[in-house]
C-alpha cells in the first residue's frame, strides 16, 4: 500500500456536509480540513468551485494524492494504539528540547549574546519532531533560516548548536554559520539557508546521488531519504517547481515538507498564492500531495512514516503541507503586530506538545512524574548548552578566509605560507575585524 498519484476525482463543495461526511473513518481526508484551512482571514477564504466548473464536463478533474493506507483505514481503537511509551516519550522529550531551547536563545538574543537575525521555531515543533525522529542517521536533512530545532531533532548536540549561535569556534561551523546555515556532516545536515528557496536545489541534489550511487555504482547501501523543509512563502519560487519536476522526473528518494504557518514574514499566506492548499501541487507534478495539521505530532508522525518508507523504497517524492503555527513573530526582531490577536490565542490553545501530553495521559502512557523528570533533564541540559557556549573560545582570526577560496595560496595564504589576515596592515583602511 501505499500513496496513489493517479487517482482523479472531483472534490464536493468545500463547506457541503459531504466533505465531513467520512471524519470518524479517517484520519486523513484532503476536503476534510478545507473548510477550516488557513485562517482568520474571512474575506480571503478560499472559495470551492463554482457550479458552473463543477458542471463543465470538459473541466478537468482534481487530482487528488491520498495514502490508501491512511484513506482507507477505520479510526484505530483505543487499544491499538498510534505509538508506544517510549515512542511517546521520545517524541515528547524531542519537543520540550526545541521549545526550551527557542526560548533560552530569546533570552540570550536580548542579553546580547547572539547578534544578527535569530528566527525561532516555537509552536512548530510537532513538524520537525514528527518527520526527522523517522529518520535513519545516514538521511539526510536540509533546513531555512529556521534551523535550529531541525539540528537538535537530527541529534545535532545542544552544545553545538547554541556555540554556533554565540559566534564560538565549538559550534556546530566553528561559529561561521550563525543562527541561519546550521550544518553537521556527521549527522548528514546539509545546512541552514537565509533566502527562501535556495536550500530546496541542495535537498534534490542529494537525492539525486542517492539513487546513482545505488543504479549507478550498484551501492545496496545507497537508500538516504532527503528530507527538504520550506515555508509556504517558498512555494511561489521558480526553485520549488522546477525541483518538484524533477524529483517526480527521476523519481527520487526525496520528502518535499512545507512548514505552512500562515505567514510569509508578515505578508498573510492568503494573500500571496492564488490556491493556497498547497499540497495540490504535487499531483500537478505526478507526485502524491497530501495535507496534514502541522500542530499533532501523531498526525504528522502517520503521514511522514509513509511518505518516508515510499521513497526509500524507491517509490519517489511526496509533497507535504503540515498546516502548523509559529508562536513568536517572524523573527527576534519582529514586533509581531501584524497578526490578529485572536488568530494568535486560538492556535496557541491547539499546542503541540500539549496535545501530546494529553494523548498519553489519556491513554495511561506515562504520568506527571515521568514528564517532569524529562522536563528538568531538558532544563539542565539548555543551561549546560548556555554555560559551555559563553565560556567557549571566539574563532582565530585565521579562520576569517578559510573555506572561502578554492586556492588556499591564492588569497587567504601568502608566499610564505602564513595567512594574510595576520598581517597587521591586512585590515588598514578596513572595518577592524
Amino acid at each position: 500500500m501505499s500513496f496513489s498519484a493517479t487517482k482523479s476525482v472531483q472534490p464536493p463543495p468545500l463547506n457541503s456536509t459531504a466533505s465531513r461526511s467520512n471524519e470518524k473513518s479517517l484520519s486523513f481526508d484532503p476536503f476534510r480540513t478545507s473548510s477550516s484551512f488557513l485562517g482568520s482571514t474571512h474575506k480571503l477564504r478560499f472559495n470551492g468551485l463554482s457550479k458552473t466548473a463543477q458542471n463543465n464536463p470538459h473541466r478537468r478533474c482534481a487530482v487528488v494524492a491520498v495514502s490508501d493506507v491512511v484513506k482507507g483505514k477505520k479510526t484505530k481503537a483505543s487499544s491499538n494504539l498510534l505509538i508506544t511509551k517510549e515512542e511517546g516519550l521520545e517524541l515528547y522529550e524531542d519537543m520540550v528540547l526545541g521549545r526550551a531551547f527557542e526560548d533560552m536563545c530569546a533570552q540570550m538574543y536580548y542579553r546580547g549574546k547572539m547578534f544578527g537575525f535569530v528566527h525561532l521555531y516555537n509552536g512548530q515543533e510537532a513538524v520537525s519532531t514528527g518527520f526527522i525522529k523517522l529518520l535513519k542517521k545516514e538521511d539526510y536533512v536540509v533546513s531555512t533560516y529556521r534551523d535550529h530545532v531541525h539540528a537538535l531533532s537530527k541529534g545535532v548536540p545542544a552544545r553545538a548548536v547554541m556555540s554556533e549561535l554565540f559566534g564560538k569556534a565549538t559550534g556546530c561551523c566553528r561559529g561561521q554559520g550563525g543562527s541561519m546555515h546550521m550544518f553537521s556532516k556527521e549527522h548528514n545536515l546539509l545546512g541552514g539557508f537565509a533566502f527562501i528557496g535556495e536550500g530546496i536545489p541542495v535537498a534534490t541534489g542529494a537525492a539525486f546521488s542517492t539513487k546513482y550511487r545505488r543504479e549507478v555504482y550498484k551501492d545496496p547501501n545507497a537508500d538516504q531519504v532527503t528530507l527538504a523543509f520550506f515555508g509556504d512563502g517558498t512555494c511561489n519560487n521558480g526553485q520549488f517547481f522546477e525541483c518538484l519536476n524533477m524529483a517526480a522526473l527521476w523519481k527520487l528518494p526525496i520528502v518535499f515538507v512545507v512548514e505552512n504557518n500562515l505567514w510569509a514574514i508578515g505578508m498573510s499566506h492568503l494573500r500571496a498564492t492564488s490556491d493556497p492548499e498547497i499540497w495540490k501541487k504535487g499531483p500537478a507534478f505526478g507526485m502524491p500531495g497530501v495535507h496534514v495539521d502541522g500542530m499533532n505530532v501523531l498526525k504528522v508522525r502517520e503521514v511522514a512514516k509513509e511518505a518516508i518508507e515510499r521513497a526509500r523504497r524507491g517509490e519517489g517524492p511526496t509533497l507535504v503541507e503540515c498546516e502548523t503555527y509559529r508562536f513568536r513573530g517572524h523573527s527576534l526582531a519582529d514586533p509581531d503586530e501584524l497578526r490578529d490577536p485572536a488568530e494568535k490565542k486560538r492556535y496557541a490553545e491547539r499546542d503541540p506538545i500539549s496535545a501530546l501530553k494529553k494523548y498519553l495521559f489519556d491513554n495511561k502512557l506515562t504520568s506527571e512524574q515521568e514528564l517532569k523528570a524529562i522536563d528538568d533533564k531538558i532544563d539542565e541540559l539548555i543551561e549546560d548548552a548556555v554555560e559551555f557556549a559563553d565560556e567557549s573560545p571566539l574563532p582565530l582570526r585565521s579562520q576569517l578566509l578559510e573555506n572561502v577560496f578554492a586556492d588556499p595560496k591564492g588569497f587567504g595564504i601568502g608566499p610564505d605560507g602564513r595567512y594574510r589576515c595576520k598581517d597587521p596592515k591586512f585590515t588598514e583602511g578596513t572595518a577592524h575585524v
